[in-house]
């Protein structure tokens, strides 16, 4: 006969997620590495009993703010490289919607999130409850269902015992290389506290290890083939060489075939900035020695990356007419992008057996030279808008060498939308894997701060340095508070630009006026004069103002020493960024304007977008 234990659903789904582990480097670890959670009406009885018993073994932490919470288990994950996951509990209405933006980024990402937000009363006894949205022509529809879209795997727990395959699933979309998403299990409210007899083989410790798909011979032979044609290869490096391990695997690759590399926003810290083949970043934000290799390359060999627009230049970067593109790709959706020749496997798996069907072919030596001197030519270029000068109001790029002097390549760097991405992927020299940590998929302010917090939960013994604008921290700051209740120390660099200059620049580019980005020209009757450093210190942080590049460096220093999260602020110019490196992006201007400026961006726009290799 089965052995059963009586327990509410909630205290199921809790009691289930304690059991699950991972393994990492031989040591056995929780996947789950907690439950954020904001408690109200729709999970404060049953979740909040669930994880009130369970604490121990599946801590729970208090957030501010449902969007932040969910951005710190995202950060988490990625940080784990996809090994440990973290979940959001929150209420219904709108704490539960306050999650959908974090799960659009996490399904952007292919990054591991479950989401757990309380749902209207399954009896419907009560309706309409509290918060509850209501559709007059579905009585089945909640405003959960604006979760559908941007979760791997969407369930409704109506019944108790549906909980079991609900989490079976679950554990498999979490865990699964090629499927990694956010989970949405949107529990009734009433169910959670109703009691079930579940067998306690549900229950049993089970330890999930990292699935390795191994390349189909025929794509391998395939492109092996390819590559030994190529005169000019060139390899991509995306966020999948990080999630699989596989840095080490491309470092040999590449040593061994003599095939430069460059790196997307995801996959930046595959190889140290340092080496000799890395050509760092390619694409829109990429450095001239990628993007000059890209233009020529015969051959690409994209692993792990999705090819989002702005690491192909909007597939305006590859002119060569005759080039190969290679999909290395645990995904199969993300492998034939762009009709490229497919290679399903993961990165590490593939990059192994790539390797070995090659034997002792080597790329061109003189394309290989030529890429070492292009880096070289690069790295100068960068030192010089790096460098410390006097001026008034620094670039970004300043602020970022001032950062990179102080801190090093030892550091875990994160940061996310705005001009920062720009600069920072073709600036920042990253040093070991995951020392990069930019959400750049979904390009969300607000993400940053929370972000941080996630990374120093998954590196506790690491130095965090989070950067972003003045704009991002206005959206979204309140977990300063958390990361100083929790003894999360950050170090947190805000470049006021008053305004968003990153957009107004890119107005600017398309010969808008200057028109509601910066505060300056946006409506207003008084300018508003904001005093981050104070606001940052009322949220419990150690704080400072500087007010030049010197004074940055040494509040840097301090912020080493200091036992909790600091805030630096320094002034920075909204007009300035670099211009060394980079590749036209498409933004569509419009056709008609009275503005000459418009007109002439229009004519530009057009000689430009000829360049496309549509449905190549």
């Amino acid at each position: 006969m089965t052995k059963t234990i009586r327990l509410t659903m909630a205290q199921a789904l809790t009691r289930f997620m304690a059991r699950q582990m991972t393994e990492i480097d031989g040591e056995k670890l929780p996947f789950f590495g907690g439950v954020w959670a904001i408690f109200g009406h729709g999970n404060v009885a049953g979740m909040g009993e669930a994880l009130y018993q369970v604490r121990d073994e599946l801590p729970t932490f208090r957030a501010h703010n449902e969007q932040a919470m969910a951005h710190a288990a995202i950060a988490y994950g990625k940080a784990h490289f996809r090994r440990r996951a973290m979940a959001a509990t929150t209420s219904i209405g709108p704490g539960a919607t306050n999650l959908v933006t974090a799960a659009a980024l996490a399904h952007v990402n292919r990054l591991p999130l479950l989401l757990l937000p309380g749902d209207v009363f399954a009896n419907r006894i009560p309706d309409p409850v509290l918060q509850q949205v209501e559709a007059f022509g579905d009585g089945t529809v909640s405003a959960n269902d604006a979760f559908r879209p941007v979760s791997r795997y969407f369930d409704r727990i109506t019944r108790p015992e549906q909980i079991i395959p609900a989490l079976a699933r679950t554990m498999q979309v979490l865990t699964d290389p090629a499927e990694c998403g956010p989970v949405t299990l949107a529990l009734c409210q009433d169910v959670q506290a109703e009691a079930y007899d579940y067998p306690e083989s549900f229950f049993e410790e089970r330890i999930w290890v990292l699935r390795r798909p191994r390349p189909d011979l025929a794509e391998l032979k395939q492109a092996a083939d390819a590559l030994k044609r190529a005169k000019k290869p060139l390899i991509i490096a995306g966020g999948g060489v990080l999630y699989s391990g596989a840095s080490a695997a491309l470092t040999r690759f590449a040593e061994a075939t003599g095939v430069p590399v460059c790196e997307t926003q995801g996959g930046k810290s595959s190889l140290p900035d340092d080496h000799v083949l890395n050509m760092a970043a390619v694409g829109v934000t990429g450095t001239s020695a990628a993007n000059r290799l890209a233009e020529e390359a015969d051959l690409v060999l994209a692993v792990g990356t999705r090819l989002q627009d702005f690491t192909t230049g909007s597939w305006a970067l590859f002119k060569n007419a005759g080039k190969t593109v290679i999909g290395l790709n645990v995904q199969p959706f993300d492998a034939g992008k762009h009709r490229a020749m497919t290679l399903v496997a993961d990165a590490r798996e593939g990059l192994k057996e790539l390797a070995g069907a090659l034997g002792d072919w080597k790329a061109p030596a003189a394309w290989t030279a030529n890429a070492g001197k292009g880096k070289a030519e690069w790295r100068k270029a960068a030192a010089e808008v790096t460098a410390a000068t006097n001026a008034a109001l620094p670039s970004d790029a300043q602020v970022i060498g001032a950062v990179q002097r102080t801190m090093g390549s030892g550091v875990t760097l994160l940061h996310a939308a705005g001009g920062l991405p720009g600069e920072l992927h073709k600036l920042w020299q990253a040093g070991a894997p995951g020392s990069y940590h930019a959400e750049y998929g979904y390009s969300c302010m607000g993400y940053e701060i929370a972000g941080g917090l996630g990374v120093k939960m998954a590196k506790p013994d690491g130095e965090v340095v989070v950067m972003l604008g003045d704009g991002s921290y206005l959206m979204l700051n309140s977990e300063i508070a958390t990361s100083v209740m929790l003894g999360l120390k950050l170090t947190i660099v805000l470049l006021d630009n008053r305004g968003y200059g990153c957009i107004n620049r890119l107005q600017m580019g398309t010969g808008g006026a200057n028109f509601n980005n910066l505060l300056k020209d946006s409506r207003h009757e008084t300018l508003p004069d904001i005093d981050f450093a104070a606001h940052a210190a009322s949220l419990g942080a150690i704080s400072a103002k500087v007010s030049s590049i010197a004074d940055l460096e040494q509040a840097l220093g301090n912020a080493k020493e200091a036992p909790r999260t600091t805030v630096i602020v320094i002034d920075t110019d909204p007009l300035v960024s670099t211009e060394a490196g980079g590749h036209w992006w498409d933004v569509a201007v419009p056709e008609v304007s009275q503005r000459k400026e418009v007109k002439a961006a229009r004519k530009a726009y057009e000689d430009a977008v000829k360049l496309q290799r549509v449905g190549d």
